[in-house]
């Protein structure tokens, strides 16, 4: 099961998006686990995500669904500033 890192820009501020339910909702179901979150420091409108990922398939298809997009708008998060690492 590959770990990935999500990094991404937010607008309704880190304490916002840390507290949001939406990852779990949405990634839960999905079978990704260990889902750390991270904000930078310097800059807390950069925020990123740690987890494990199953089938990194099945994540992007789901990205790419209404409901992600509802989820990332709660969230406040930038969609074209999403950025995914994959371990390797």
């Amino acid at each position: 099961m590959p770990t990935i890192v999500a990094y991404h820009n937010i607008t309704k501020g880190a304490e916002h998006w840390l507290r949001s339910p939406k990852r779990k909702e949405i990634f839960g179901p999905l079978g990704v686990t260990n889902i750390r979150t991270f904000v930078d420091a310097q800059d807390p409108t950069r925020v990123a995500l740690l987890m494990d990922v199953p089938d990194m398939d099945v994540v992007e298809k789901a990205l790419q669904s209404t409901a992600a997009a509802e989820a990332m708008a709660y969230d406040g998060v930038v969609p074209e500033s999403i950025v995914i690492l994959v371990e390797s």
